[in-house]
């Protein structure tokens, strides 16, 4: 509520308050009062009202509403689709939903293209959506395609329910060729851009499986296989650095001045990816084919059977 000042007394209620309100601009505020979302003793008003000692100004600024996707013909790599889920091989580079600094040009855009609707459980800005990957990272992302199907992806991936296992290209090697990493995951105390490792008690529990898959003395660097147990953001990338092997390529935790290999993309691929159908319930299982980024890691390496493979979708 403004408390009138008797220099404000006689002006148009816009003026008075482009004044007080540095904030919003003059047509900002006459929209506000248009909509009826600045009020004059409790009651609608009009923007030319003069201003009068003892007035009880009321505004309320609602939370800006998100911009609805629209489709967009952009080409996408289907794995897998039916009538409630599809499964894409997203690029490295491709944001996944519209946010700050990346309108459209998103997943969604081109899923929405794609298959003319999407449930609008996640909101109108990520509709569908049910898991994020990040921009850098590509590979197998499940969208639901009704709600029925949103619901219960969303359901298994909060239970753990779901089969998660990437790719990725570490510097130097680890000392374990396998082990387990089990710490809880917050956003870093100083940088908020990043994730970091923090004591238990802050942030939450992350659980990540590794395996050595081949070091390449030639670049320092190693292709290991990461199984998820919990979906923390950068979770693959702060428990790789907590190691102290940043993944090959990482923009936010890497030096890439310490790097012999520069393959010019962030070296973490989504490789596997299961759940149960929303309908029906029988498992499937997707594996993405692997860029050829990773082909010199490749080269004489035996990747591992995998255990959801008799319930692959080819």
């Amino acid at each position: 509520m403004l408390i009138i000042a008797e220099d404000g007394i006689g002006t148009r209620l816009d003026q008075f308050l482009a004044g007080q309100l540095p904030e919003l601009s003059r047509a900002r505020i006459q929209a506000l009062i248009k909509a009826g979302e600045i009020t004059v003793n409790g009651k609608s008003t009009k923007a030319k009202t003069p201003v009068e000692l003892g007035m009880q100004i009321e505004v309320n600024i609602p939370e800006p509403e998100p911009a609805e996707a629209q489709p967009q013909d952009i080409p996408i790599s289907v794995l897998y689709e039916d009538k409630d889920v599809i499964v894409i091989n997203k690029d490295s580079g491709m944001v996944v939903h519209p946010a700050a600094g990346n309108p459209d040009g998103t997943l969604v855009n081109a899923v929405l293209f794609h298959c003319g609707d999407l449930s609008g459980i996640g909101g109108v800005e990520r509709p569908g959506i049910v898991h994020r990957l990040d921009k850098d990272t590509s590979g197998c992302i499940v969208v639901a395609k009704n709600d029925n199907a949103h619901l219960s992806l969303t359901t298994q991936f909060a239970e753990r329910d779901t089969g998660k296992i990437y790719l990725a290209v570490v510097q130097g090697c680890p000392k374990e060729p396998e082990g387990t990493v089990f710490t809880n995951i917050g956003r870093h105390p100083i940088n908020r851009l990043k994730m970091a490792v923090v004591n238990p008690g802050a942030g939450k529990p992350a659980i990540t499986d590794y395996k050595v898959l081949k070091h390449d003395p030639s670049t320092n660097s190693s292709l290991v296989m990461c199984t998820l147990h919990t979906g923390r953001t950068h979770q693959i990338r702060v428990h790789m650095l907590h190691l102290g092997h940043p993944l090959i390529g990482d923009p936010i935790y890497a030096h890439p001045q310490k790097q012999k290999a520069r393959p010019g993309r962030l070296m973490l691929h989504a490789w596997r990816l299961a759940f149960n159908h929303p309908i029906g319930g029988r498992r499937i299982a997707i594996e993405s084919p692997i860029p050829p980024e990773y082909t010199p890691w490749l080269i004489g390496t035996e990747l591992p059977e995998w255990e959801e493979a008799s319930h692959r979708v080819n």
